[in-house]
């Protein structure tokens, strides 16, 4: 069986990280989720006053800062998943805080990150074997990619599994905050000048609004197989 590339775009909260790393933990091959690594650039942003009071990127201070921003991958040997790195901290659970969720968005859509990024994304995918989660994966990262998947689901959904996640991890939220949020994040991911988020001619339509995780498994197991076996 050929090793391939597999690329995983959707909207926020759609659960394309789950799936994609049980995916690859299940197939062996590596997963990266990119989605962390602009959420750990925006954590960069929050730590280091790269933030303006109406809410807006710092831009000309971050380009200064970006070749000194560096995002890596550890395995946790516990839990053997990766783990996001900033600058060699993990970082894991500061990147899936609300605060960061609310500001993602506008980091991912400049020019530049998204360059820095995208580098480093293919870099760490040109041995393919490897399962990545993001935004344009399919259409940007490697539009070559042997299976793209694009996973889409009602906001309403998307909402309360994200107000499960984090009431699951003891934080305090508003179910009407993170639907707020996810609403904004959709229209800022689909209308930014950079790489917005939009469906793949060749990708396959996942909407798992209704499906339980088990049949999500099976379902990309089957996709998996086809295009690695063609």
């Amino acid at each position: 069986m050929k090793k391939i590339t597999i690329a995983i775009d959707g909207f926020s909260s759609c659960g394309k990280s789950t799936m994609a790393k049980d995916l690859a933990k299940e197939i062996g091959y590596i997963y990266i989720d990119s989605g962390a690594m602009y959420r750990a650039i925006t954590l960069y942003c929050i730590e280091n006053s790269l933030f303006c009071e109406d809410g807006s990127v710092k831009t000309d201070e971050l380009k200064q800062h970006i070749d000194n921003i560096h995002v890596s991958f550890c395995l946790n040997p516990n839990t053997s998943k990766p783990e996001t790195y900033l600058n060699g901290v993990n970082v894991e659970s500061k990147i899936r805080s609300m605060e960061v969720s609310s500001k993602v968005s506008l980091v991912a859509a400049l020019g530049f990150v998204r360059e820095a990024l995208v580098k480093l994304q293919q870099e760490m995918g040109k041995n393919k074997g490897i399962v990545m989660d993001g935004r344009d994966i399919g259409t940007v990262v490697f539009p070559d990619a042997e299976l793209k998947i694009f996973v889409t689901a009602s906001a309403e959904i998307r909402a309360q599994r994200r107000y499960d996640e984090l009431t699951a991890k003891g934080q305090k939220v508003s179910y009407e905050d993170i639907l707020r949020n996810v609403e904004e994040r959709d229209r800022i991911d689909q209308t930014r000048e950079v790489s917005p988020l939009k469906k793949a001619d060749d990708a396959i339509t996942l909407d798992n609004s209704n499906m339980s995780i088990e049949e999500q498994k099976t379902w990309l197991k089957n996709e998996f197989l086809k295009a690695a076996n063609v």
